[in-house]
């Protein structure tokens, strides 16, 4: 019987690890968590300042 190549199996296994950390109560429970404390934070615009300083880097590496 022949096994298949270390790089199919390792791809599956991987897959396979991830699809039981998704369905990991614990991870599940961290990510609403994160979410509750976070989303409204990531909705706040982008402060002007911080915009500018970005906008003169950009300016000064071209």
């Amino acid at each position: 019987m022949m096994t298949p190549p270390k790089d199919s199996r390792s791809s599956r296994l991987s897959k396979n690890n991830k699809k039981n950390r998704q369905d990991d109560p614990f991870e599940l429970w961290l990510k609403r968590g994160l979410h509750q404390l976070f989303d409204e934070v990531a909705r706040e615009p982008v402060p002007e300042e911080l915009l500018r300083l970005i906008e003169d880097d950009r300016k000064t590496r071209e």
